[in-house]
């Protein structure tokens, strides 16, 4: 089975939706996990768990397109990390698109981080609607997934799997303003307001 590690890339990792996914993932591995967060700054620590463990999975949001900074700057220090020989990256990413394909760049990103540094690319999951669909009754489907990947990981099997709401774009997209809506009336922004592109300003008047 082995010792999974959880890097947690997320720039708000203590109340992210990537830790809700790492805590999908420690639920159905059955092996001994550890879990890092990346805004802890001890990232010389983490590169000395990593040596100790038989798999790394990388958990983190979509940012503009690509790879949080944070965890960038992680993935800098990683690189002097010595894994043990048949260790592989995995990777976790969700994304606020409709489409999962929108986080393609960054699985390539780490495609390539792997290629450079002597690392094994094993298996990702690709989440689309990523902070959404967990509270929809479509969290089933990510669940499948989370599961999937995990017995992946464990087989040493390679490959990208899926997962997105069955939504048209136009249902999406309806319930993507709402869902909005309701989220910035609990802080009491209005939709005008979150429509207005001087809400920041406004508000620290």
């Amino acid at each position: 089975m082995g010792k999974l590690l959880i890097i947690n890339g997320s720039p708000r990792a203590p109340k992210s939706n990537s830790k809700k996914y790492a805590r999908l993932v420690k639920d159905v591995w059955d092996g001994e996990t550890a879990e890092y967060s990346v805004v802890t700054g001890k990232h010389e620590e983490a590169v000395r768990q990593a040596g100790e463990c038989d798999h790394v999975l990388f958990v983190f949001p979509l940012y503009v397109d690509a790879v949080p900074a944070v965890l960038m700057n992680f993935m800098k220090v990683f690189e002097k990390a010595k894994l043990s020989e048949n260790a592989r990256i995995h990777v976790l990413v969700n994304c606020g698109f409709f489409e999962p394909e929108q986080n393609d760049t960054a699985l390539e990103i780490f495609r390539y981080y792997c290629r450079e540094n002597g690392f094994s690319m094993g298996t990702a999951l690709r989440i689309a609607s990523g902070e959404a669909i967990l509270t929809t009754p479509f969290a089933f489907l990510v669940k499948r997934k989370v599961k999937k990947l995990a017995g992946m990981i464990r087989s040493g099997k390679s490959g990208i799997l899926t997962v997105s709401m069955p939504l048209t774009k136009k249902m999406f997209l309806g319930a993507s303003k709402k869902y909005w809506i309701r989220y910035g009336g609990k802080y009491h922004v209005t939709e005008e307001e979150m429509r207005s592109m001087e809400i920041e300003e406004e508000r620290n008047a």
